[in-house]
């Protein structure tokens, strides 16, 4: 990867240039879609983002890289300290690594990325988080043609070897699927265990209406920290970072095609599906102006593809198929209002059990996903 004859100089907190690197680096036709811009913005910014108060403990910086005026590279550098002291671990994280088939940006941006961490006493370099590991996770390494869905981390082939270049190596695999609703068969679900949840008189079933939906979120939020405090990397989430995250989901949610149980003691299973905006923010080259009303009718009379972000069920009713039950009442619901795929975000290789139901349901996989990361304690 030859080096460029123009200088390049390195910036802190220039947002504007943040946002426009990719627009710049990767072509108009490529799968890449970027976070609505006030999205980003609002999420790098330490005076709304909790990640970065006293609850997340973060610490973060924000470089672009540039070739006189042009933003050819960007990086965060960021420590989520209440993942470190939950994990027991000394990690700095990188996420929004995205620049030119340039092996000096990468290098450049990588290093200030490695002292950043160094000077935050952490050990190693782990990437790519954008910004915690429930949201876009990993770096693309295969699958490079396959349009991702909302949620789904994309980069181009060159990044992973950018960063190979740089002494990073792989680890902790992922895939991303996608299920074409239109030949599957949700009856295909129905194994006695799921069949006898979905008659259970002690569950209790309704959607994540919009209705009250701070009150929606606050269950939301119990069963995914309560399904989830075993997975690796995962911090349970405050109120407030939950808020954060998924306060404008309101707008956007499709109520018809989302799950939310109850039993007697509470919340206890959830699937967050939401209409895959993916095609809207492209459209839109993710910046809000005058024309947003109308992209976003658009949206709403030709929802097609959907993707889960996630779902969870609860400690004490795992293993019981709840899990199941819920994604036969989603997958009905999906393919009863008119869409045609269903995009699933990353799942682990370590994720046996999800990795089974994604075979058995006849999900494709779609994008193959590593984490990246360089030991610090070496010059």
């Amino acid at each position: 990867m030859s080096p460029q004859t123009e200088s390049l100089t390195l910036r802190d907190d220039d947002l504007e240039a943040f946002f426009d690197v990719p627009f710049r680096v990767y072509p108009r036709e490529s799968p890449y879609v970027s976070p609505l811009k006030s999205d980003l913005l609002r999420a790098l910014d330490p005076a709304q983002n909790p990640l970065y108060g006293a609850i997340g403990k973060g610490k973060r910086r924000v470089i672009t890289a540039h070739r006189g005026d042009t933003p050819v590279g960007r990086i965060v550098a960021h420590v989520h300290g209440a993942s470190n002291q939950l994990h027991h671990e000394r990690r700095c994280s990188f996420g929004f690594f995205d620049c030119a088939i340039d092996s000096e940006v990468a290098t450049a941006l990588l290093t200030q990325a490695s002292s950043f961490g160094r000077a935050e006493g952490c050990d190693k370099l782990v990437g790519g988080f954008n910004l915690t590991a429930m949201q876009q996770m990993g770096i693309l390494t295969d699958g490079f043609g396959e349009v991702p869905y909302s949620d789904m981390h994309y980069n181009p082939p060159h990044i992973p070897q950018l960063l190979e270049e740089n002494g990073f190596q792989r680890f902790f695999p992922a895939t991303t699927f996608e299920l074409d609703l239109k030949r599957f068969d949700p009856e295909r679900l129905l194994t006695p265990n799921i069949a006898a949840r979905l008659r259970d008189p002690a569950l209790r079933w309704e959607q994540l209406h919009t209705r009250n939906f701070a009150r929606v979120l606050e269950n939301v939020r119990l069963v995914l920290n309560d399904g989830f405090r075993n997975n690796p990397m995962f911090v349970p989430l405050s109120p407030q970072e939950m808020f954060f995250q998924a306060k404008d989901l309101s707008h956007l949610l499709d109520t018809r095609i989302t799950a939310l149980v109850h039993d007697a003691e509470g919340p206890a299973g959830v699937v967050l599906c939401i209409p895959d905006l993916n095609p809207m923010l492209r459209a839109m080259r993710s910046r809000l102006s005058l024309t947003a009303p109308w992209h976003l009718l658009r949206h709403r009379l030709n929802r097609r593809r959907a993707v889960i972000i996630f779902y969870s069920v609860a400690q004490r009713r795992q293993g019981q198929g709840l899990n199941g039950a819920m994604l036969y009442r989603v997958t009905q619901a999906l393919k009863r209002h008119g869409y045609k795929t269903l995009g699933i975000t990353w799942i682990a290789d370590v994720n046996a059990a999800s990795l089974r139901q994604m075979e058995r349901i006849g999900a494709r996989p779609l994008h193959r996903l590593h984490l990246y990361a360089r030991d610090l304690t070496s010059p």
